[in-house]
């Protein structure tokens, strides 16, 4: 535990740049000079952005100085994974292809983060095109807790720069879990919104129809600051959801009496290691003492089936995402995602039917699995940080398990939003991660919960050793 700079909360650095004690010029000056320290181990970041970033540190100051305070995120660093487009700047989503793709606009959500005054340090690597494997022309972020070990996947660069303290938030997308893998695997807070509620404008596409943009943070209550920036109706994007954004702090204090949180044993423990279900359920035990009713819930009894039809859906959509530049150009791309793609083109509509109307009868499913309580309670992922080597980073693809995607496909299929939150570590001394599920637009209140799960635990206080 520490309480040094680039490891404090967005919340508790807020206060002191209002207040004039302290300088985003110096923030951003000392989170660069971490990341010229330590990337070159860690290889969290695509680009850096550092003469922008100084530039727009002097900015906040100025405004801030002449009282035009624009909120928490005012002079804050943070980065965005390399799929959010930055104007000027390349946006290269992990593809070689894309190497010289610079575009002339922001993504709604860098638009947004500008519009609230935080300082873009940079842009975060990830796998090709947002799926699980890298491309041999791009580095494979390390896992700030262990070395060689896998960091989460797609926004791996996003969960890895958080941990460490390279960023104070970072934004991730998830498709199949890309916001909660890598917050699992390295030891963040990951908040994936409800579908629609954060724009994808501007944001290059995995599978449209399953594809959300969130953030990493280090507390419950960050989270929720950056999604009250972020979120909101796009004109842009006609996917964008019309409900207004409500106030994503207005529980922080509220706790969970009372709260209805579900909890399927059997799923929350079943092939998982006996460790990490202790800690899952220690953790409910938690919210039991702090007031929660928990409730007895059964997940979805087809979920197998369910789950199989992911790969479907997501090969399929993403051939449909890159078919400006696959297959005319495959050979630029990694062994891994090419064999993605050329998957995707093989499947016919009638397989992708068959395999949205699997989705339906889940996202059907998991809305009984939900009508009777608030929030549902499991892990973030089936395992921890495990053993990696370039060969399984760069592939081509080895055998997939759907089952091991039983945390985080319905969630994605359905749309819902969740939180996932340290809540351990591993006998190897590596981080394990609980999951609130929530109903449609829930946001507030799985901050709300998160908040109370951290006010009476340690773990999201702990960070990577030797960094």
């Amino acid at each position: 535990m520490t309480d040094a700079l680039h490891y404090q909360t967005i919340l508790e650095l807020s206060s002191q740049i209002r207040s004039g004690d302290l300088s985003p010029l110096t923030l951003t000056e000392a989170l660069l000079a971490r990341i010229e320290a330590l990337d070159g181990r860690l290889k969290s970041y695509a680009t850096v952005m550092a003469e922008s970033a100084l530039a727009e540190a002097r900015t906040a100051e100025v405004e801030i100085a002449a009282g035009r305070y624009l909120g928490p995120l005012h002079g804050i660093p943070i980065a965005v994974k390399d799929l959010c487009y930055t104007k000027g700047v390349r946006t290269m989503g992990g593809c070689a292809v894309l190497a010289d793709h610079v575009p002339d606009f922001d993504a709604t959500v860098v638009r947004r983060f500008r519009d609230a005054g935080a300082v873009l340090l940079g842009k975060l690597n990830l796998t090709e095109g947002a799926m699980a494997g890298y491309n041999p022309a791009f580095d494979v972020p390390e896992n700030p807790w262990k070395e060689s070990h896998w960091s989460g996947a797609s926004s791996s660069g996003s969960g890895a720069a958080t941990a460490a303290g390279l960023a104070f938030a970072t934004l991730g997308s998830d498709t199949g879990g890309s916001i909660r893998h890598p917050a699992a695997a390295c030891g963040t807070v990951g908040l994936k919104p409800t579908w629609g509620r954060v724009s994808r404008h501007g944001v290059l596409d995995l599978a449209q129809s399953l594809d959300h943009v969130g953030p990493l943070t280090r507390s419950s209550a960050d989270a929720g600051i950056v999604m009250q920036a972020i979120s909101g109706l796009d004109p842009d994007d006609p996917t964008t959801l019309v409900a207004p954004v409500p106030d994503m702090l207005a529980g922080l204090e509220a706790g969970v009496k009372g709260l209805r949180i579900g909890w399927d044993e059997r799923y929350a423990s079943e092939d998982i290691a006996p460790g990490f279900a202790a800690a899952i359920a220690a953790a409910v035990e938690v919210m039991a003492g702090l007031g929660a009713e928990i409730v007895e819930v059964s997940m979805p009894a087809r979920l197998r089936d369910y789950l199989a039809a992911w790969g479907v859906l997501c090969t399929a959509e993403a051939a449909d995402a890159h078919r400006a530049t696959y297959p005319a150009r495959a050979a630029e791309y990694g062994p891994w995602f090419r064999e993605w793609l050329a998957r995707g083109n093989a499947f016919s509509a009638a397989d992708y039917a068959q395999a949205n109307n699997l989705r339906a009868a889940c996202v059907g499913a998991m809305r009984q699995t939900m009508r009777d309580i608030d929030l549902l309670a499991c892990p973030s992922t089936a395992r921890a940080a495990y053993p990696v080597t370039p060969e399984i980073s760069y592939g081509p693809i080895p055998e997939r398990d759907p089952w091991q995607t039983r945390f985080t496909v319905p969630m994605d299929y359905a749309g819902l939003p969740t939180i996932s939150l340290p809540c351990g570590l591993s006998e190897q001394g590596l981080p394990l991660s609980l999951q609130f599920v929530g109903h449609p637009l829930a946001e507030p209140l799985l901050v709300q919960a998160g908040a109370a799960y951290e006010s009476a635990t340690e773990w999201h206080r702990m960070h990577p050793p030797g960094w």
